[in-house]
C-alpha cells in the first residue's frame, strides 16, 4: 500500500431524503427549509424557529482540547455515494459537498477526537438569482471598471460554501504611555500666522470588553475579497445543525483555535492602539498623539467555532477572469474587476485640476 493510500480513510455520510420520492434534499435559502428539486416537497428543520431568537453559546478557550491547526491535502478520505455508489475522494478538511455523478447531498461527518466540532452556523438567506441580482447591481456601479465589462459582465456558475471562522471575547486590560500635542498658533516678526505644538507626556490605563471578534479559519480564500463582503450579522448566528448544509460545500477549519487566538490579538492590538490614541485626545483635549507605548492583559477569553455563508463565482473580460463573492446573510458584494486607464487617467488629472484650483484661491486670499 502506497503512503498515499495511507492517507484515505473511510468516513460515513449523510443525506437528507425526500420522504415523497426519496431524492436528495437541499437546504433552500428562501423558505429557510429542506426543499426536493424534483416533487418540490418541503421538510422543516426542528428547532429552527426557536434558535432564531437564541444566541449561540459563548466557550471557555483555556478548556478546549483540539487546538491545533491542519494542512490541506494531507489526508483525504473515502466517501462512496449511496445514490449511485461512486467512489469519492475529498480532502479531510470538507465536511460537505454534492455528487459530481448524481448530484445526491454529502455532509460528512467530523472527526470529534482531534478537531472542534462548529456549534454555530448562520444558514443562507441570498438564493442564488438574488446572488446574481445583486453582482448585476455591483458591476455597474464600478465606475473605474470599463464601460463594456459593466454592461456585460456575466457571472459563471456560483457555488454555494460554508466557510469556517472563529469568534473571540476577551476583556482588555491595556497600560500606555504616550506624548500628546496641542497646536496653537503664534505670530511672527512679520506678523504673519504660524502653528506650532507644546507637547506633553501622559501614562494610563485603558479598557475594553471586545465582543466577536471575526477571524476566518481558512487559508485558501483571499482575504482582500472577503474584507470586502463582511460584516456579518453574528447574533443571528443558530446552534450548528447539519441540515443547512444540505445541497453545499463546507469545510472545517484549517487555521486552529491557537494560530486563530494568534491572529485575533494581533488585530485586537492594532484596534485598541486607534482607540487608546482616541482616548488620549479626548481626555487630554489634545490636537496629535505620538509615541504611544502600552501592553495589555486578555482575561475571560471565550470563542465560538461558526460555519458563515459565502457564494463564490467568477467572470471573464477579455480572456481574464476574475473572482468575486456575495455574503450569503447580507448579499453584499466584493472582488476584483478589470480597470480602465483611461478613466483613472481621467480622475487624476480632474483631481489635479481641483488641487490647482483650490491652492490659487488661497493664495489670493
Amino acid at each position: 500500500m502506497s503512503n498515499e493510500e495511507k492517507r484515505i480513510i473511510e468516513v460515513d455520510e449523510y443525506d437528507a431524503k425526500c420522504p415523497s420520492c426519496g431524492a436528495s434534499i437541499k437546504f433552500h435559502p428562501g423558505t429557510g427549509s429542506l426543499v426536493c428539486p424534483y416533487c418540490h416537497h418541503e421538510e422543516h428543520i426542528p428547532d429552527a424557529d426557536m434558535q432564531v431568537d437564541e444566541e449561540v453559546q459563548e466557550l471557555d478557550f483555556h478548556e478546549a482540547e483540539a487546538r491545533s491547526s491542519f494542512q490541506w491535502g494531507e489526508e483525504k478520505k473515502l466517501v462512496v455515494c449511496d445514490a449511485c455508489a461512486a467512489e469519492l475522494v475529498y480532502d479531510a478538511l470538507e465536511v460537505a459537498n454534492v455528487c459530481p455523478y448524481c448530484g445526491s447531498n454529502h455532509v460528512m461527518e467530523i472527526d470529534s477526537e482531534n478537531t472542534i466540532a462548529p456549534n454555530g452556523i448562520i444558514p443562507f438567506q441570498i438564493t442564488k438569482e438574488q446572488a446574481n441580482e445583486n453582482f448585476q447591481k455591483w458591476i455597474k456601479g464600478r465606475w473605474f471598471a470599463p464601460n463594456e465589462a459593466r454592461k456585460s459582465a456575466k457571472a459563471e456558475a456560483f457555488t454555494g460554501i460554508y466557510l469556517p471562522y472563529w469568534t473571540f471575547d476577551t476583556k482588555t486590560a491595556s497600560q500606555y504611555t504616550a506624548s500628546y500635542g496641542r497646536r496653537r498658533t503664534v505670530y511672527d516678526k512679520d506678523g504673519k500666522p504660524q502653528t506650532v505644538t507644546d507637547w506633553y507626556r501622559t501614562r494610563g490605563f485603558y479598557q475594553e470588553f471586545i465582543d466577536d471578534h471575526l477571524v476566518l479559519a481558512s487559508k485558501r480564500y483571499d482575504p482582500f475579497i472577503l474584507n470586502k463582503v463582511e460584516p456579518f450579522q453574528l447574533k443571528q448566528a443558530r446552534s450548528y445543525n447539519k441540515d443547512y448544509l444540505q445541497g453545499f460545500a463546507a469545510e472545517r477549519y484549517s487555521i486552529g483555535l491557537d494560530e486563530g487566538w494568534q491572529i485575533a490579538k494581533e488585530e485586537i492590538h492594532d484596534y485598541l492602539e486607534t482607540q487608546i490614541t482616541h482616548h488620549i485626545l479626548w481626555k487630554h483635549h489634545a490636537d496629535v498623539v505620538k509615541n504611544l507605548r502600552f501592553s495589555t492583559v486578555h482575561s475571560d477569553i471565550t470563542y465560538k467555532y461558526l460555519m458563515l455563508p459565502l457564494w463564490l463565482s467568477t467572470f471573464r473580460y477579455r480572456d481574464k477572469t476574475y473572482q468575486f463573492m456575495v455574503n450569503g446573510q447580507t448579499g453584499k458584494v466584493g472582488g476584483k474587476y478589470p480597470v480602465s486607464p483611461i478613466k483613472v487617467t481621467i480622475a487624476v488629472i480632474v483631481t489635479l485640476l481641483i488641487l490647482l484650483g483650490l491652492y490659487l484661491y488661497f493664495e489670493n486670499q
